[in-house]
């Protein structure tokens, strides 16, 4: 039974082989699936009026635990945007009632970015959404089979850097 990633490497096979490398086929296959669980998350999360950047912000504060706060810079690493690009999330996160910005007491150059009680209910409702949007994305995969695509995949990462 040929897929559609069968078919792309086939065409590679033909056009270019020197292209396809030892990881070529994973790395298809984890794209196709990275691909899928993306258009998954981008529908979930626009259903509640968010982006996928505002998403990564409240889910990021939800799961730092109670206070669900992180100072900017703390934040900004963690999401992988420049500081520009998660303060702009931020300002459109506050002016929505979201999130807040209060100052480190302890450093003065520091503010801390906060959840509100109204952001820390959105964050959950739109994480729980999104898990369960996956899992229905994925339910076509017989557990025994997603079992053992986590523990591949989890050795995997065992070998990665970081």
């Amino acid at each position: 039974m040929t897929d559609r990633v069968e078919e792309l490497l086939g065409r590679w096979r033909a056009e270019l082989p020197e292209a396809l490398v030892a990881s070529s086929e994973l790395s298809k296959r984890v794209m196709v699936i990275s691909g899928l669980l993306g258009e998954v998350t981008r529908a979930t999360v626009t259903r509640f009026d968010l982006t996928g950047a505002d998403f990564d912000v409240l889910a990021t504060l939800r799961r730092s635990g109670k206070p669900y706060r992180l100072k900017a810079n703390e934040l900004s690493r963690s999401l992988l945007l420049s500081t520009g690009g998660t303060s702009n999330v931020v300002n459109r996160l506050v002016s929505r009632g979201l999130v807040e910005r209060e100052p480190d007491q302890s450093d003065g150059r520091s503010t801390f970015v906060r959840l509100t009680p109204d952001g820390r209910t959105l964050a959950e409702e739109v994480v729980i959404a999104n898990s369960k949007a996956h899992d229905e994305a994925l339910s076509a995969i017989p557990a025994d089979v997603l079992d053992r695509a986590t523990t591949a995949l989890r050795e995997l990462f065992s070998h990665l850097p970081g």
